[in-house]
Formats: structure tokens, sequence, C-alpha cells
């Protein structure tokens, strides 16, 4: 690699020392991983502070490291709105959803679903989580190598092998109580991580804060966007606020991740604090990271050949994935024209990558990469082992052995574990040719795979008198318009049906689809009601 910077041995050795250590977490509670109880729920008996930062650590993950600096380095504040939406979907997580999990002593999630209405709301919104977890994983895998390929010049597919390996392994030995006394301890290295960063970054610009203020406030980049009301297409304020809120539900009311931390808290009121403490923490430090970002912009734009020399590493980058050798004799010449091509969006996820090899100092470096390496592995270890206890409750024990043995529970979710990292790796590896900005993958993700199960929540809770076949029925319309505000908008939508593209921007399929089967389960409820009759 043209610009590659790499580590000292005090870098090493910060970050051995950290993956040290966090392995030998994992191994001191395999030995406590003897039941499924244990896998899963952690015996319920855990502190809602120490439940808490783990959801903190688990929203703090490297879409929020990476991610999020590089959206305000291209762009600007807007996606704070999402954060903003935190406090109201956390006082609705807390008066509603909380209790109703830790009334009903079930580890699913969605067991209230098929009390509700059936089987088939059960089966359906596990299998959904299932998928959306394996591309939130993929998601998180591929952000967590994007530093390591800047760093070494390696091939980011083979980073992405080797760190999801690790990162299963990790999940298969340590277990629920491993995963949250391991999200405690990496919030505060990813929290030490920022700090570093902000002060570093302040440090190397001639005018130190004031100069960065100025730079990235004529640049827009501590704007929030659009403010206009009408305006459904683009990712206003209130777009992103509306989508924030619901994708927020998603997290906090029926994400099974989430939901296993508040069974894992031994009383009612830890429970609440957990969420409380998760939500709060994450308002501020996610603008911390948005400030990371625009001040990189004021950065790059102070040392333009830093940011020359982010298109060259992109652009070999690019040549390594399509196999060309750097051996050849237009090597040079074929870096220069792909890194001209380069839009500003195509360098978002990289620049504070990029700031991290050639900026710190040792040691440092090996404190951010560390830091980053915490973020993926708190997201990745709690989405596989979130999954492998649904495999395990709504699959193979509710439809394949209900009498199943509680060590062959424990298989299960052992052999789970390692299968959806697996596939959460594939989903990493495929990532690296389908996208320049996985904050984007992500959104579109998180609100295709979470609007029907956060419809069905709310279609139940809303709607009491409606009854299974019912909900049948809106359950499928929500699904049509869910894919149809989907795929119209795609490329392959028929140019036939060109006037029928979807008005609405994608973040707010997440919004429309559980407010279209409310209001649908609301009509057949006021239809079928003795006073209508």
């Amino acid at each position: 690699m043209l610009a590659a910077v790499y580590f000292t041995s005090v870098d090493w050795a910060v970050l051995v020392a950290y993956f040290v250590g966090i392995m030998a977490l994992g191994l001191f509670f395999w030995r406590r991983n003897n039941s499924a109880d244990q896998f899963t729920a952690g015996g319920r008996t855990l502190s809602g502070w120490l439940c808490g930062m783990s959801i903190f650590a688990t929203y703090l993950s490297s879409i929020s490291y990476l991610a999020l600096p590089g959206k305000a380095f291209v762009d600007n504040w807007n996606i704070f709105m999402f954060s903003l939406a935190l406090p109201l979907a956390a006082y609705i997580a807390v008066r509603w959803f909380v209790p109703l999990y830790r009334q009903s002593g079930e580890i699913s999630a969605y067991s209230w679903l098929e009390a509700r209405f059936g089987l088939w709301a059960r089966a359906c919104a596990s299998v959904f989580y299932l998928l959306y977890q394996i591309a939130r994983i993929g998601v998180v895998m591929y952000l967590m190598a994007l530093p390591m390929a800047v760093l070494f010049g390696w091939d980011i597919r083979t980073v992405i092998i080797v760190t999801g390996v690790i990162v299963t392994a990790y999940s298969f030995v340590g277990g629920i109580v491993a995963v949250i006394w391991a999200d405690a301890i990496q919030a505060i290295v990813l929290l030490a991580g920022a700090a570093l960063a902000v002060w570093i970054l302040l440090a190397r610009m001639p005018g130190g804060p004031e100069e960065v203020i100025r730079v990235a406030g004529e640049g827009g980049k501590f704007s929030l966007g659009s403010s206009s009301l009408w305006i459904l297409s683009e990712p206003t304020l209130w777009v992103v606020l509306a989508f924030g809120l619901f994708d927020n539900l998603r997290n906090f009311g029926v994400d099974q991740s989430y939901i296993q931390r508040y069974i894992a808290a031994r009383s009612d009121h830890q429970a609440a604090k957990s969420v409380w403490l998760g939500a709060l923490l994450y308002v501020p430090v996610s603008a911390l990271f948005l400030f990371i970002g625009s001040s990189l912009y004021a950065f790059y734009q102070s040392h333009p050949a830093e940011l020359e020399e982010v298109r060259q590493i992109v652009a070999e980058q690019k040549l390594m994935q399509e196999g060309v050798s750097s051996e050849a004799d237009s090597y040079l010449q074929q870096v220069d024209e792909v890194a001209a091509g380069l839009s500003d969006k195509e360098l978002g996820d990289r620049v504070f990558p990029h700031f991290i090899a050639s900026q710190l100092p040792e040691g440092a470096r090996g404190l951010l990469i560390a830091a980053v390496f915490a973020a993926a592995m708190s997201t990745v270890s709690t989405s596989l082992n979130s999954s492998a206890t649904l495999v395990m409750s709504d699959l193979y024990v509710r439809l394949v052995r209900p009498d199943a043995s509680d060590s062959q529970q424990v298989l299960v979710l052992r052999c789970a574990t390692i299968a959806w990292g697996v596939m959460g790796t594939a989903m990493a590896i495929a990532l690296v040719s389908l996208t320049d900005s996985a904050l984007d993958v992500w959104w579109l993700f998180s609100s295709v795979l979470g609007a029907a199960i956060v419809g069905l929540f709310l279609l139940g809770l809303v709607v009491p008198t409606l009854q299974n076949r019912q909900a049948v029925g809106i359950f499928v319309v929500a699904l049509a318009v869910i894919a149809w505000m989907t795929f119209s908008i795609g490329a392959y939508w028929p140019k036939p049906l060109a006037g029928l593209t979807s008005p609405f921007h994608p973040l707010l399929v997440v919004v429309v689809g559980p407010v279209v089967m409310v209001m649908l389960g609301l009509l057949v409820a006021r239809a079928g009601s003795p006073t209508r009759r």
C-alpha cells in the first residue's frame, strides 16, 4: 500500500493484551455455562448498571464508531435526530415492553406473539429477526475490517474471515454473562478511544477548536438537514426523527438481544434502569462521534495531501479486490485513475481509519484499533448469542423437539452460534463489493426486516380485540406495502409501473409498515364491534 502505516511493537502489545484479556473473560465464564438458562439469561441475577452498559455498548457498535464519523464527514448531523428519538422510545419500552417480558417468564421475545396471535406470528417474527441479525453482523464486521485493511494493506476479505473466527469463538465459549461483562468493559475502551481521537484531532488543527468549528460550519457539517414537514422522499430531520422513534422501538421493544438483558436483570427496577442508562448514554456519545466526523472534514480541508492519500489507499483496495497485480507496469497509473474518479461518499467510511493510521502516536493506534474491535465484538457477540437463543427456543424446542434435554439445548445453542457466525462473515464479505456507505445499507436492512416485527407487536398491544385470522390478513397487506416501498424505488422495478413508485424515503419503511398495520387493525376491530353491527 502506498500509504500504509504499520503497527509498532507498542501498538501490537496493546492490541494483543486487549484480545488476551477478552478471551480470558470468555474462558472464565465457560465453566458456568452448564445450562441453557445460564447461556441465555445468566441466571437472571445481573444488576441494572451492568445490563445498561451492555445495551449502550451494543448501540455503540462499529456502525457508530466508524460510520457516524464517515456520515458527518460526507454530509452533516442529520442522523443525530435518530439519537434524539431515543428517550421517547426508552419511555415506551419501560412503560409497556419491559413489564410484558418480565412477567412472561419466557426467554424468547416472540413467545408473546404466539399467545396473542398464534404460532405463525412467533415463527415469522423469529425468522425476520434471524435474517436481520445476519445483516447486522455483516455490516459490523465489514466496518471492523476497514481500519485493519488501511493499517496493514491486507485484503479486507482476509481480515473479515480472521476476525469472524475470533469473534465467533469468543461468543461460543462465553454465553450471555461473558457477553454482558465484556460489553461493559468494552464501553469504557470505546469512550477512551473516542476521547483520545477528539483530543488529537483538535491538537493537529493549526487554529485549534475554533478552526474546526469555523471550517466545518462553513461546509454545513453541523446542519441537521432540511426541516420541511412535507418532503417525505428525502431524509429530512423529521423523516429521520420518525425513523429513529420506530427503529428504537424495534431495538428496545422487540429486539431479542435487548430483551435478554431485561430478563437477565435481577428485578423489574433493575431492568428499567438498564434501558434508561443505555439510552441516555448513547445520545451525547453519538454527538461526540458526529463531532469527530465534522472535525475530520476540517482536518482534511486543512491537509489536502492527507485526503489525497486516502484516495490512493481506497483506489489500491479497489484494484486489489479486482485482482489487479501491484507488479503490473501500469499499476500506479491505474491507481491514479481510480483515485481521481472516487466520490467523497466512497471515502466516508475510510477517513477515520486513515486518521488513526497516519496521525496517532504509537500505543494510541493500538488503543483505537482495540476500541474498534471492542465496538464490533460487543455487537457481534450479542447478535450471535441472541440468534442462537431464538434458534434453540423458537425453532428447535418449539417446533422440533419440545422435550429436549438441557444438554441438547446447550448443544443447539453452540451450533447455532457457529452457524450465524459463518453467515454473518459471508455477509460482510459480500458487502465489500456492494456498498460505499455501510450506514445506508444498515438502515435499509434495519427498516425492511424490522418493520413487520414492530407492527405485529403494536397491533397486538393497541388492538386487543383483534383475532388471529384478521391479524394474518393485515400482516400480509403490510408485507405487500413494505415490499412496494422497498423495491419500487430500485433498479429492477418494471418501467411500465414507473408511475406507481413509492413517494417515501426508504427510512420510512419501518414507520409506514407498522402504522398501516395498526390503522387497519383499528378499522377491522371497529367494523366488527357489537355497536357497529
